[in-house]
């Protein structure tokens, strides 16, 4: 790295100035050829998600029906287009965020919260898993009032849901949809490459409650949401899921942690 790495948010006298001129940046998707900045079709829309190292977070969206294309960058800080290695300082506030471009008649913006609060923790503050650092803070970028008040009422079913099972609470942050600067295309080349060697045996995941007990007059119990457990379980023990073998032999990871220590986060949805 250029920088020594900070674990708190920087302010505007100390972050990095970063640059005017946007990064070279691929102009298609590497896996869907599809453009990573439009022109999208008419009625899509997009929403911005932090939840940790975003090589294997694109991965949980791009695989869901309904999503058209997927990118990587970096929001909600305060250096103008940084770079990679600049944002890995802690001193752009910027955490690594994925955009999702969908089709809402193929996939609501609730079936997208759902895959963001199922896989990742979003109670670890400024880390995820190995990971520590601001760059990997949990985070919804809200683009109008709809998804602000959706990404709202699905943290705080989430939220009670977890504290009824021991959990700690969610830091995630919910703010208006920022600049987002697209990552230099090493970063997005990286995940397909991510070696057999540092997969992890296992994933767990929380469940979250059906989006129906989001809307108070509509949850179980009086509006109250419920953690649903593993199939003839309770809702004391985590899912378990073996990750699905990929083209090549390699395994499915979400996550992977430094000095080669695999982290796996929750697989929320079937890949």
């Amino acid at each position: 790295m250029l920088f020594s790495k900070s674990a708190d948010l920087p302010t505007a006298d100390t972050a990095l100035p970063g640059r005017d001129q946007p990064l070279t940046t691929d102009e298609v998707h590497f896996v869907s050829g599809r453009p990573l900045k439009g022109p999208h079709p008419e009625g899509f829309q997009s929403a911005v998600f932090g939840m940790g190292c975003f090589w294997g977070v694109e991965r949980v969206f791009w695989q869901l029906p309904g999503v058209w294309v997927t990118s990587v960058g970096y929001a909600g800080g305060i250096t103008p287009n940084p770079t990679y290695e600049e944002v890995c300082t802690g001193r752009t506030g910027h955490t690594e965020a994925v955009e999702v471009v969908f089709n809402p008649e193929e996939i609501t913006y609730d079936d997208l919260l759902k895959a963001f609060w199922e896989n990742h923790d979003p109670t670890q503050g400024m880390r995820q898993g190995g990971d520590t650092g601001t760059q990997y803070r949990s985070a919804i970028y809200y683009a109008d009032d709809a998804q602000k008040a959706a990404a709202e009422a699905s943290r705080d079913a989430y939220a009670a849901a977890l504290k009824r099972v021991g959990m700690g609470p969610i830091t995630t942050e919910i703010a208006p949809r920022p600049t987002y600067y697209f990552a230099e295309p090493i970063t997005r080349a990286i995940w397909p490459r991510i070696p057999r060697a540092i997969a992890a045996s296992e994933a767990r995941v929380w469940p979250v409650p059906s989006a129906s007990a989001w809307t108070p007059d509509r949850g179980p119990g009086g509006g109250e949401a419920v953690l649903p457990g593993p199939a003839g379980g309770d809702a004391g023990s985590p899912v378990r899921r073996r990750p699905r073998r990929l083209q090549g032999g390699r395994q499915d990871v979400r996550h992977h942690g430094r000095h080669g220590r695999p982290v796996v986060q929750g697989l929320g949805h079937r890949l």
